[in-house]
């Protein structure tokens, strides 16, 4: 099983500590086994916070053994002691994933994880962050930042973000989107940035003289489609329909098309066993080697590795299934 150790600090926010315990707690795999061991640990064996105290059977030996560490936020605290600090970078060597939630990052600000990374933090402390910690690339609109072993959520709210974010690239979306359906949240909330996704078009406003022409490039996308067929198709000239696009959406029908085509690649990588080949082929781009280029520059990754991060082991479960 995968350990979760949640580094419980002094005044710690009840709803970030809970947070991660609930959604890692809630994960099941296809076959109803669980995915995840969470544990709480602290410094001291009772942890005061608003209005009760909590009591905590683990140390900050658990830091040592645990695959990922989540840091909650914390109620108007100072820095963390040093032996906090000591525990948080060992666990950086050793290679374990740690995450924060809200204002838990100035705690790995403060260890000095953050150092040359981006990260986020509740928009009221964004500003605070970045003056104190000028190192960080502090990022004030986005839900959560992936640098891959270190991660950190915004408000309380974005720690669910992360966690399923997180539950996504060890067991792939099926797994995820049943966790975030016991939770009664949406897998990924509209607006939301992160590493290797990309989001949905700017809305087109319905009843737009655009709108049947984007169904038709859905519906067309594994053929291939000029400029000049969008805007025969569409009834307009080239000209007009690109300065449309531009108004009611902010790009170009082409940048648009190319969009379109690597988040059909996307679904196809997350939800088939296709050969990149195929995927390449059901996606519109003319040859493997143009996928993989495109897919690296708009998503940030390869085609594989995205496939190895968002699959994970949903589908080795499949394929282990006679």
């Amino acid at each position: 099983m995968h350990t979760v150790a949640i580094l419980v600090l002094d005044n710690v926010v009840p709803f970030d500590m809970a947070t991660p315990f609930q959604m890692f707690g809630w994960t099941r795999l296809p076959d109803g086994r669980r995915p995840y061991r969470v544990r709480l640990c602290a410094e001291s064996s009772e942890v005061p916070t608003e209005g009760f105290a909590l009591r905590i059977d683990r140390g900050l030996d658990a830091l040592a053994d645990a695959d990922t560490v989540i840091v909650p936020g914390c109620d108007e605290t100072g820095p963390p002691s040093p032996r906090v600090v000591a525990a948080l970078q060992e666990a950086a060597q050793a290679g374990t994933r740690i995450a924060s939630v809200c204002v838990g990052a100035f705690v790995l600000a403060e260890a000095g994880l953050l150092d040359g990374l981006r990260a986020t933090t509740h928009w009221m402390a964004t500003d605070e962050l970045a003056r104190r910690f000028p190192r960080i690339d502090v990022q004030p609109d986005v839900l959560y930042v992936d640098n891959g072993q270190i991660l950190t959520s915004a408000g309380a709210a974005a720690g669910l973000d992360m966690c399923l974010h997180m539950i996504r690239r060890d067991l792939g979306s099926a797994v995820a989107a049943h966790t975030a359906r016991m939770s009664v949240v949406p897998l990924e909330r509209e607006g939301g940035q992160a590493q290797f996704i990309v989001h949905e078009h700017p809305p087109v406003p319905r009843g737009s003289a655009l709108e049947p022409l984007l169904e038709w490039i859905e519906d067309n996308l594994a053929r291939e489609i000029t400029l000049a067929e969008m805007a025969q198709h569409s009834g307009m000239s080239e000209r007009t329909l690109s300065r449309r696009f531009r108004e009611q959406t902010g790009t170009t029908p082409l940048q648009w098309l190319l969009r379109t085509r690597v988040r059909r690649a996307q679904y196809l990588l997350e939800n088939s066993d296709h050969p990149i080949e195929r995927i390449a082929r059901q996606a519109g781009f003319g040859s493997p080697t143009a996928f993989r280029d495109r897919f690296r520059r708009v998503v940030g990754t390869t085609p594989y590795a995205y496939r190895s991060a968002f699959r994970g082991q949903t589908a080795v479960l499949a394929q282990d299934r006679p």
